[in-house]
């Protein structure tokens, strides 16, 4: 063991100066899959909270609906990895059939902190399309708020009508599925990682 004069100054790194590094450190893969823990549920809850409720101020308290309580609705989830083990919910995304075979996403959220990073709302939407697309969808649609409308037409959707919710200005829209391959194992999902948006 060195003695602790022995040790040079370099060598020691004070509490309050190890937590300004923490606080810059961003995860640099990121594992979008189904929700499968009953931690990634709450913790897209609260994340749909943080953007529609406190940020967006388009809902009061909750953001939550009928289709939540529906059997069929399923949570996608962008969860934050350290050396492969899952940390924290960065992204979320909700997906449903409205009938045989059109589905429909909603409510993609991504952690403030996190947007412009690894491309987590661009890989929601793949792979929220592209579940849909497994499960017999011959179409999907979204109602997606006028300042996401470049990010998604970038994805090779296109406009059906524009639309007003909860007092703004939105486009109901079409992925093109011949862009979005079925995926079956959405359990697992796929790893993305750390990279600029663009």
């Amino acid at each position: 063991m060195i003695p602790f004069e022995a040790m040079r100054a370099a060598d020691w790194i004070p509490a309050c100066a190890a937590s300004e590094t923490v606080a810059d450190y961003r995860p640099v893969e990121y594992r979008v899959k189904l929700a499968t823990e009953a931690w990634e549920l709450r913790e897209a809850r609260a994340l749909r909270r943080a953007v529609f409720c406190a940020e967006q101020r388009l809902f009061n308290f909750t953001d939550a609906d009928a289709i939540d309580d529906d059997k069929g609705a399923i949570t996608l989830v962008a969860v934050s990895c350290i050396h492969g083990m899952s940390e924290d919910v960065v992204g979320t995304v909700r997906v449903h059939a409205l009938g045989d075979d059109v589905w429909q996403g909603s409510r993609l959220a991504v952690r403030r902190d996190y947007r412009g990073q690894a491309w987590l709302g661009s890989e929601l939407i793949h792979l929220a399309v592209s579940l849909a697309h497994a499960r017999g969808a011959q179409r999907f649609v979204a109602q997606v708020q006028q300042q996401n409308v470049a990010l998604f037409e970038r994805l090779h959707w296109r406009a059906l009508e524009a639309i007003e919710l909860r007092g703004r200005p939105h486009l109901r829209m079409e992925a093109d599925l011949a862009h979005y391959p079925p995926c079956g194992s959405v359990e697992r999902g796929f790893i993305t990682t750390l990279r600029s948006a663009a």
